[in-house]
C-alpha cells in the first residue's frame, strides 16, 4: 500500500492543486496558517514545519496533525525534541533534517511520534547512478529503524 503525499508546499495554492492531484497528507516547510486552513477544508492530514516553542504551537493551535521540527539537527536533534516535549506534552513533533539510521531510535526515545528523512534515505549520487537496489536497502533498514508502535 502507497500512501501518497506531497512535500515542501509552500502555499495554500499549492496544497490545493497537489490535494486536487491525489494527494493524501501536505507537508510545508515553514508555518502558514492559510496552508493549514486549506488542508482542513479537504480533511487532508498536514504537518506544517515550525523550529521555535512559538511556531510550534502557533502550528498546533491552527490544527496541525503534527508539527514539522525543521531543521531540526542544527538545534540539538534529538535533545531539541525532548526540551519541546517537556513543556508541549500534548504536540506531535516530526523531526525531519539529521534523521539518519543512527539516530532514528534516539528521536522516538525523545518523544517523537515520526521521522522524515530526505537525502539521508535517497541520495541523489544513487539516483543518478540507478542503483535503485541501493536506495531500496536503506529503505528497508529505515523502516527497520522505527519502533513498532
Amino acid at each position: 500500500r502507497v500512501l501518497l503525499g506531497a512535500g515542501t508546499v509552500l502555499d495554500p495554492e499549492t496544497a490545493r492543486a497537489c490535494i486536487l492531484a491525489g494527494a493524501q497528507f501536505i507537508v510545508t516547510p515553514a508555518l502558514n496558517t492559510q496552508t493549514i486552513a486549506l488542508a482542513r477544508r479537504y480533511s487532508r492530514p498536514i504537518f506544517p514545519g515550525a523550529l521555535t516553542p512559538t511556531e510550534v504551537v502557533a502550528a498546533w493551535e491552527a490544527g496541525a496533525d503534527a508539527v514539522k521540527v525543521f531543521p531540526c539537527n542544527v538545534v540539538g536533534g534529538p535533545k531539541y525534541i525532548k526540551a519541546l516535549k517537556a513543556p508541549l506534552p500534548q504536540i506531535e513533533l516530526f523531526p525531519t533534517g539529521g534523521v539518519s539510521l543512527e539516530t532514528i531510535p534516539d528521536f522516538f526515545a525523545a518523544g517523537a511520534m515520526a521521522v522524515g528523512a530526505g537525502s539521508e534515505l535517497v541520495d541523489n549520487r544513487l539516483l543518478a547512478e540507478r542503483k535503485y537496489d541501493e536506495i531500496t536497502d536503506r529503505a528497508r533498514k529505515f523502516r527497520a529503524a522505527v519502533p513498532k508502535r
